[in-house]
């Protein structure tokens, strides 16, 4: 990986570990879904090479995955 992706990566996932902060009174299927789409995100960016469709659809599929899961409780 050259340092640009490592940087850009890193960049990721320190801006989703904030942007989680704001996420305190949000239910947890709405969390689920937020997480979901962050990771859906960056897995289809890594796996597409950066494509902004490959971004744009990992996020949309994560976001329904998450969307789905049902914690336990």
């Amino acid at each position: 990986m050259t340092n640009f992706n490592q940087i850009i990566t890193i960049s990721a996932a320190i801006t989703l570990a904030i942007s989680m902060s704001a996420c305190s009174n949000m239910s947890t299927k709405d969390k689920n879904t937020a997480v979901g789409a962050g990771a859906g995100a960056v897995v289809g960016a890594v796996l597409t090479g950066g494509s902004a469709v490959g971004t744009v659809g990992g996020a949309a599929v994560g976001g329904v995955i998450g969307n789905q899961v049902n914690p336990k409780k």
